[in-house]
């Protein structure tokens, strides 16, 4: 028995620390495991909380933003092509696709149309996706201000190497305190509700973020990880505060430029405050998932971001080519006008913004 515990305590704890040595705080001034079991109700209670923002706050904000839903055209009722895509694929193949044409009697074009509509009619809606962003704004934004409240006049703010000074031994304050439960409940709420959320294309990293979040607050805390740990929370709520704003303007109306421009400054923070690491022992193993998660998000903001450039540097080259065919329509008095306003308007109509309003999708949507 003593051999396990001095080995658990070399596992959990930094050279020459152990239990015992945190024994010589008070009890109210010690991290307790069992304090842990406070984020349960903390995480009912955002669950519910959640319940009332998007139900009786997030419209109001959304009609605020010009968030609309859009209007989709409903997949005429057919008892064998809803048994085929709520029990085989939402996506069949040509062979399948041939197949139900001879059940059906329908035409492939009709088949391919049905199946399209129905899988529109299964997508959240635009006042969906905003209220789960503007709920998530809602929280880091707090978070990050009662974290800043709360951290900006201690000393290991602004020295790092003050989260170690006279390690284990440091009182733990009820500020701190809640913050840490505050934080865990909240991740546990998103881990409750996963399965009824929008479920985006990194859903599964998405999973795996909330499970390491929720391991990584749990033993830090019962390691008087404190000071380090609440300095980790605050840097990732400030890039999180980003990306939620950017998410709302990005599902209003007359809001792009000021989607973009937040956007990029998300990037850049989120580069910064997520990329560098440091780690120690067990939490390198939890923060090391967090990192590959980073890195693979970071690949998506660098990817949308290249795809933004790219089609504004199109766009300008389509302007230049029209400027040419333009003048060039111009020198030829022999063409008659209707002709050259077919042609002008041909060319117009390539001129979409489908690459660039596509770009967004990755991230933002």
């Amino acid at each position: 028995m003593h051999y396990s515990i001095s080995t658990w305590q070399d596992y959990w704890l930094p050279p020459g620390v152990t239990w015992t040595d945190m024994e010589l705080l008070a009890d109210s001034d010690r991290p307790q495991p069992l304090d842990l079991l406070v984020a349960l109700p903390l995480a009912l209670g955002f669950v519910a909380l959640r319940c009332v923002f998007e139900r009786f706050f997030a419209p109001p904000m959304g009609r605020c933003l010009g968030v609309k839903n859009r209007l989709r055209v409903t997949a005429a009722p057919s008892p064998r092509l809803e048994s085929f895509y709520t029990k085989r694929s939402r996506r069949p193949t040509q062979g399948e696709i041939v197949s139900l044409m001879r059940l059906c009697g329908k035409t492939q074009r009709q088949i391919e149309t049905w199946f399209r509509r129905r899988r529109n009619q299964d997508r959240p809606s635009q006042t969906k996706k905003f209220g789960e962003a503007a709920w998530r704004f809602v929280f880091y934004l707090g978070a990050f201000v009662a974290g800043l409240a709360c951290l900006i006049d201690r000393p290991w703010f602004w020295d790092h190497r003050e989260c170690w000074r006279q390690y284990p031994l440091q009182p733990m304050e009820r500020a701190h305190y809640w913050y840490y439960m505050l934080e865990l409940g909240f991740y546990s709420s998103l881990l409750l509700r996963i399965s009824v959320d929008i479920k985006r294309k990194d859903f599964k990293e998405q999973v795996i973020h909330h499970l390491a979040t929720i391991f990584l607050l749990s033993f830090s805390y019962c390691a008087n990880y404190i000071r380090v740990g609440t300095l980790v929370m605050l840097l990732h709520d400030s890039s999180d505060i980003l990306l939620e704003s950017a998410k709302m303007f990005n599902y209003g109306t007359g809001w792009r430029k000021t989607c973009d421009a937040v956007f990029v400054v998300f990037a850049v923070v989120f580069l910064v405050t997520r990329l560098p690491f440091v780690g120690f022992y067990f939490f390198n193993v939890l923060l090391m998932v967090l990192q590959v998660l980073h890195i693979f998000w970071a690949s998506l903001i660098l990817r949308m971001v290249h795809k933004l450039l790219k089609g504004k540097r199109l766009l300008s080259t389509e302007c230049v080519k029209l400027s040419r065919d333009v003048a060039f329509f111009n020198v030829l008095p022999s063409v008659p006008v209707n002709l050259k306003v077919k042609t002008t308007i041909r060319f117009l109509s390539q001129m979409t913004s489908d690459q660039y309003e596509s770009s967004h999708s990755n991230v933002l949507v």
